[in-house]
């Protein structure tokens, strides 16, 4: 199957599984807690204004990502391969590949502190005017969304944040855009480079965050050359859910008065002092390097030839044959 009807595939199948996972979703809320159509219909803009507003949000949202995330592993069955060959067409190397992804996530934390800033501040020409305000305030309704989900007053809410915005988002997220689109992406272009980063800009623009646009890029560029570098699905999804899992965990202690820091704002744009910065940059590139090498090792199969040798898709020419 071409590379582009696999990725136009994949969107049916990925608005199938958002719509079902949505119904899913409504019809047990509706269950639990009682609520009609139009409470529904203020859940996504007002939820603190709901009884359990917070617990059917939450639902809702992980109902939701699961349902797109089960229509990219669907994929597999529609061209005819086995689930483990399209997503994971090598074996992890060590369980060292896992914790290295992990680390480098939490590395590049003040580099990406950095970047944040950066692209908070960020001004559009005056002919983009207008799309510039409808940006801004949808930065300001996901901020106020996020304020809302990620106040953890028990120990249980945190394991129900970390289920819903760790673990699915890292799965669902990851068969999408780098199991999928990253891949068909590098066979229809003929090279990796250009795979990563067009899935990056794909993986960034949709979140419709356009002033946290540059560091989710930088985040979809690491997650894209993981996933490249080892073969393996998994490697990109650990690191997806450490970035995602650090910040809540993070944000929960702060919350319980762990360190007295007082409020911790997840949406804070401000940049860390930059000599963290500095020293973030070199860690990050230093171990970018060492996990380069070690799951680019000579003799070891890369992605493009293995997928190819299984019959999955066929080989991207003008890829390195190491």
């Amino acid at each position: 199957m071409h590379p582009l009807l696999q990725i136009l595939v994949l969107l049916g199948l990925a608005f199938a599984g958002l719509c079902l996972g949505s119904l899913l979703a409504l019809l047990l809320i509706g269950q639990l807690y009682g609520y009609s159509l139009a409470a529904f219909g203020r859940l996504g803009a007002n939820p603190g204004a709901l009884p359990h507003g917070w617990a059917a949000l939450m639902l809702l949202q992980g109902f939701t990502l699961a349902g797109l995330g089960a229509g990219a592993a669907a994929m597999p069955r529609v061209v005819g391969a086995p689930w483990a060959r399209y997503f994971a067409p090598r074996r992890l190397g060590s369980a060292g590949w896992l914790l290295g992804a992990a680390g480098l996530i939490l590395v590049v934390v003040p580099l990406m502190s950095a970047l944040v800033s950066w692209n908070a501040q960020a001004h559009f020409p005056a002919f983009l005017h207008d799309f510039a305000a409808w940006a801004r305030a949808k930065e300001d309704q996901n901020a106020a969304l996020t304020k809302f989900l990620t106040q953890f007053r028990t120990g249980g809410r945190l394991l129900v944040g970390l289920a819903v915005i760790a673990v699915v988002p890292a799965v669902a997220e990851e068969l999408v855009f780098r199991g999928v689109i990253q891949q068909n992406l590098v066979r229809w272009f003929g090279s990796r480079h250009a795979g990563v980063w067009l899935a990056a800009a794909v993986f960034s623009a949709v979140h419709f965050q356009f002033f946290g646009f540059v560091p989710r890029f930088v985040l979809g560029l690491g997650l894209g050359y993981l996933y490249e570098w080892s073969g393996n699905i998994l490697v990109p999804m650990a690191a997806h859910f450490t970035n995602n899992a650090f910040q809540l965990v993070l944000l929960y202690l702060v919350q319980r008065g762990a360190f007295g820091w007082g409020t911790f704002d997840p949406d804070s744009t401000e940049a860390l002092p930059w000599p963290a910065v500095l020293a973030s940059a070199a860690l990050t590139a230093a171990l970018l390097g060492y996990l380069h090498r070690r799951m680019a090792a000579p003799g070891a199969p890369r992605l493009a030839r293995t997928v190819s040798s299984r019959g999955v898709a066929g080989p991207a020419p003008g890829l390195p044959a190491h």
